[in-house]
């Protein structure tokens, strides 16, 4: 864990050059460990969303929304969807209609599940200080402290100092070459300019699978207090 003291922040306006669409879905359910399956599926109708700037977010359903909750992976495992439940692809601005074109009222099939994708509607991006990554992929054999260290220091050659971070659930993700092997990762007291540029860049690799996307999570003094 990293901690330093708070540091007055200044309003920046939010760019809309790299924003998230969230599209309406109609699917019941899907694997829990669906990370490589979406990638294929979408990449199929859009394939430059492997490129830089664009990521697309894994599917969470009701109640694993907040925190650090999520159904367990694991084979079988289903992840119950609602109504509600979006599927949310982060792009540059100029993307946005080619993505629109692709996806809207096409059907695709993750892992067995059909998935009907309705409207898209563009978000902009947070500039709230506290972050949060549910996957981070990151070197193979990493411990906690080893997987902080390599991400401090992959984030201070985006010029983003880290203040307060902690390295949360590690997670394989499956893949044909095996697991994919990531860890949760919490960030607080972000520049503004900071948290704005870590959503745009990501970190590390496989963006395309959901890993390295951060966003806007609740404080983090509640934790380190439970910690401390």
């Amino acid at each position: 864990m990293f901690w330093q003291d708070e540091e007055d922040k200044i309003h920046v306006k939010v760019p809309d050059d790299i924003v998230d669409v969230l599209f309406a879905l109609d699917c019941r359910s899907i694997p829990v460990d669906h990370a490589f399956a979406l990638s294929q599926a979408l990449l199929d109708p859009a394939p430059w969303l492997s490129e830089p700037g664009c990521a697309i977010h894994l599917i969470h359903g009701a109640g694993s929304q907040n925190g650090w909750e999520r159904p367990e992976h694991g084979i079988g495992r289903q992840l119950h969807l609602s109504r509600r439940t979006k599927l949310c692809i982060r792009v540059p601005k100029s993307r946005i209609a080619s993505l629109k074109n692709a996806l809207e009222g096409e059907v695709i099939k993750v892992a067995g599940s059909a998935l009907r994708i309705g409207a898209g509607k563009q978000r902009l991006l947070s500039r709230e200080g506290t972050l949060l990554a549910r996957y981070v992929a990151h070197p193979a054999g990493l411990n906690e402290n080893g997987f902080l260290s390599w991400a401090v220091e992959e984030l201070a050659g985006s010029g983003i100092r880290v203040r307060k971070a902690i390295g949360g659930k590690s997670t394989p993700l499956s893949t044909p070459d095996g697991p994919l092997e990531t860890r949760s990762l919490l960030l607080a007291d972000l520049a503004p300019d900071e948290s704005i540029l870590l959503q745009q860049r990501g970190l590390g690799p496989h963006h395309e699978m959901g890993c390295g996307i951060f966003l806007p999570h609740k404080g983090i003094n509640a934790v380190h207090k439970t910690n401390g």
